[in-house]
């Protein structure tokens, strides 16, 4: 990569992650380009030019959100074995991520999901694809611990993952909505003991 390509990457790179900073403490909404510019010292144009239209760098601020969560909460996981120690270890990080990330700058996921929640469009779309395909991953990891016999046969793939959301949305407002500094330890033993109801 040649130097002035490295730098237009840096900036595309700067553009996006001033746009998620505005997207968290305001809603995706609040993302233009001029606001993005202004936050960057950059031109209106400067920005067009990198990331194209204010809708392009909206979908663009989801799918880094969607790379971040999926880089620290489920990839490190798959290297623990199928079933159950897996998905312990994506519940723990996801506990963790919710405490040391998400406590001080909100989840896209979950803000996003509240405003767009009465709307339609392709931004609501993109939104929708990046949490269905999480959902469908973690939903995969709870059929292979039902597989392994480490839960009950009958366990209901889907509803175990809606009440994990449930978890972890619980954790989000008791800690930053409440400012609940225990918010991390009772979605821990929330979740352990929901996990004990679906042991086989």
């Amino acid at each position: 990569m040649d130097a002035k390509t490295q730098k237009s990457e840096l900036t595309r790179a700067a553009i996006v992650g001033a746009a998620m900073n505005l997207a968290l403490a305001e809603g995706l909404e609040a993302i233009t380009l001029q606001a993005v510019a202004s936050r960057l010292g950059l031109s209106k144009s400067g920005v067009f030019s990198r990331v194209g239209s204010r809708e392009a760098l909206q979908k663009a601020v989801i799918e880094e959100y969607g790379r971040g969560f999926l880089a620290d909460v489920f990839v490190p996981a798959m290297q623990k074995p199928k079933g159950l120690p897996r998905l312990n270890e994506i519940v723990s990080r996801w506990i963790a991520r919710t405490r040391d990330v998400e406590m001080h700058t909100g989840c896209l996921y979950m803000a996003g999901a509240f405003e767009f929640d009465d709307r339609e469009g392709e931004l609501r779309d993109v939104l929708f694809d990046e949490i269905t395909r999480w959902r469908a991953a973690l939903r995969r990891t709870v059929l292979l611990a039902i597989e392994s016999g480490e839960l009950k046969a009958d366990t209901d793939p889907a509803q175990l993952v809606s009440e994990l959301n449930g978890v972890m949305m619980a954790q989000l407002h008791d800690a930053r909505f409440l400012r609940d500094p225990q918010a991390a330890d009772r979605a821990t033993q929330t979740w352990q003991r929901l996990l004990s109801s679906y042991l086989a």
